[in-house]
């Protein structure tokens, strides 16, 4: 699926896109699945397990940040990252062995959606190794006055930056004025519907509020290498089951190979997310309820 450049590439940066990553077919479901979701929002009226709110949602004009773990929300979207040109894509980056870490369907809706403050994924869950990745399906186009995904090249290669408020709490959040902080360098990522945005768990990223008249539609997979286990302090829900519960989340996790029972270990900057915000049950929540300051304002 990726030539040798573009694997090349993705290490050297930190990022990369691929176009026409699923076929036509997979693409026109998985958008007729999202928007049968959307659909059955429109009575929700507070966040829960499946649909996690924006400010204005309605029953007549459904406004969402995110639908939560997709994959347990229709077997499709599961069946797509084993069987497609995502799969093969995991395959050359991390492995034969590879895990889902987590699923998320952003819909960054119309007229102002949230924006995603800047931040390093590895901030929130460090584990023994860093292979591990974001893959972001764009399930429409992707344009600039939509809130399109931004990275910092090369970011992955450096330090963990502080992620706490200045009161010290948790916030998912770089400050916009740490002096480590290169905005300068951000490189916007846009594309076809059908295309796939790529970064490592160590790249600084983030995304602007979607001014355009529609929703940016986007489905993520957090994945990585099976032999990276995670470090205890992150907010992960794996943390919280009994061993023999912890097993069998894994082997639902598994998209290829199996589990490794041997965890690989490398010497990487690693920074624990405490104390935590009061509210960690999204990034959103995390970036609000921690106080993270705004690099979009």
């Amino acid at each position: 699926m990726l030539t040798r450049e573009q694997i090349v590439s993705y290490f050297e940066n930190g990022y990369l896109l691929v176009e026409d990553v699923v076929t036509p077919e997979q693409l026109q479901r998985m958008q007729d699945i999202t928007h049968e979701l959307i659909d059955r929002s429109r009575h929700v009226t507070e966040s829960n397990d499946v649909y996690e709110l924006d400010e204005g949602h309605n029953s007549e004009t459904p406004k969402l940040t995110r639908i939560k773990l997709p994959h347990k929300q229709h077997p499709f979207f599961w069946d797509v990252l084993k069987n497609s040109g995502i799969t093969e894509v995991l395959r050359q980056l991390v492995g034969a062995n590879a895990v889902l870490q987590t699923s998320k369907l952003n819909a960054k809706a119309p007229g102002g959606g949230a924006a995603v403050e800047w931040h390093q994924d590895w901030a929130f869950y460090p584990h023994t190794n860093d292979d591990m990745l974001a893959f972001g399906v764009f399930l429409e186009d992707v344009r600039e006055e939509n809130g399109p995904l931004q990275v910092i090249p090369g970011s992955h290669k450096g330090p963990i930056l502080n992620h706490n408020s200045g009161e010290g709490v948790f916030c998912g959040a770089v400050d916009p004025h740490d002096p480590e902080f290169q905005i300068e360098k951000a490189v916007t990522i846009t594309g076809k519907a059908g295309s796939m945005s790529i970064h490592h768990a160590r790249t600084l990223h983030g995304s602007a509020p979607n001014v355009s008249d529609r929703a940016r539609l986007m489905l993520f997979y957090e994945c990585c290498a099976a032999d990276a286990w995670p470090l205890m302090g992150g907010s992960a829900y794996i943390q919280r089951l009994s061993q023999q519960e912890q097993w069998d989340d894994l082997l639902d996790r598994m998209i290829i190979g199996a589990p490794v029972l041997q965890p690989r270990m490398k010497e990487i900057p690693v920074r624990l997310p405490y104390p935590p915000a009061a509210d960690v049950s999204s990034i959103f929540k995390v970036q609000k309820t921690g106080g993270a300051k705004s690099a979009f304002a």
